[in-house]
């Protein structure tokens, strides 16, 4: 018996021992990735400040989804709270008290949206730049426009602070927390992206969808934690028995063509309320161009 618990002894004493490796070497790798400076050049952009162009960036701040996240008075909120994951905030976009963006130059907003770095070098928490990594110049500087006017809002944020259970996931792939190191930061981009309905610039719109319905348009498990799945809109999904007036419809009213109501909170059709129809038409045809596909597992 003496042998026998001198060996559990043994073992448990092995187990604790790799458990405090693993513990400190998740610390030790997701501090390294989290603190990684990236070096962005970017190139000069123009900013409108016809009241037209600034509009069109108050436009294309909803369709592509920042009120979403830093909700319609740009001022931010949380996002996750959560003593395992962490605690997030979207940030305050305003020039109003806790603004994370009021210092910013043109060249910050340029880092920050496409690139997902800060003034600082550090990237950004969370901020799906990868969705606007492709934007033109033309479309961002008019984004920009809108942002610098908006009013200010005072809402202060706490910095964000990574949860154990985020840094395991973070390490294993499974939580982006930092979408900066999947952007090719030396890609070039275009000056303007011509409106028209085409596949090419629905898959220029679409790069918005692909936060909920991943890169395939597939769909899946949310990527958010406690969120709602995410509906296959390849020609295998549900869009198969849709006509463009159905896709219209829904992106509109959120109503689909059996009648149900899709919850905003779920898939922000309010947002996309703002598409016009070459925007939708694109996307459709963008979507039925698509190889049939599986949902994410």
């Amino acid at each position: 018996m003496k042998k026998l618990l001198k060996w559990l002894g043994i073992l448990l004493a092995v187990v604790v021992v790799v458990g405090l490796v693993a513990v400190a070497g998740v610390y030790i790798v997701s501090g390294s990735r989290l603190n990684k400076s990236y070096d962005v050049a970017v190139q000069p952009i123009t900013i409108p400040t016809d009241a037209a162009g600034i509009a069109e960036g108050g436009r294309l701040i909803t369709i592509r989804g920042c009120n979403g996240c830093h909700t319609p008075d740009l001022g931010g909120t949380v996002m996750i709270d959560d003593p395992a994951l962490g605690t997030f905030y979207s940030a305050n976009l305003t020039s109003g008290a806790g603004s994370a963006t009021a210092q910013y130059t043109v060249e910050d907003w340029d880092r920050a949206i496409r690139h997902g770095v800060k003034p600082n070098g550090k990237g950004v928490m969370i901020m799906p730049s990868n969705e606007f990594s492709v934007l033109s110049d033309e479309q961002l500087g008019q984004m920009i426009a809108y942002l610098q006017t908006v009013p200010p809002v005072d809402r202060e944020h706490p910095k964000p602070k990574v949860g154990p259970l985020g840094r395991v996931l973070f390490v294993a792939g499974q939580l982006p927390l930092l979408p900066a190191a999947g952007i090719d930061q030396t890609a070039t981009h275009p000056a303007s992206v011509p409106p028209s309905a085409s596949v090419e610039y629905g898959a220029y719109m679409a790069t918005t969808c692909q936060g909920c319905h991943y890169p395939n348009m597939a769909g899946g498990p949310s990527q958010e934690p406690g969120g709602t799945p995410a509906a296959n809109l390849t020609p295998s999904g549900a869009l198969a028995n849709w006509t463009l007036d159905d896709f219209k419809t829904v992106l509109r009213t959120g109503v689909t063509p059996d009648g149900v109501e899709i919850n905003p909170e779920a898939m922000p059709w309010p947002a996309f309320q703002h598409m016009n129809d070459v925007e939708i038409e694109a996307v459709w045809l963008y979507l039925n161009s698509l190889p049939p596909a599986l949902p994410a597992n």
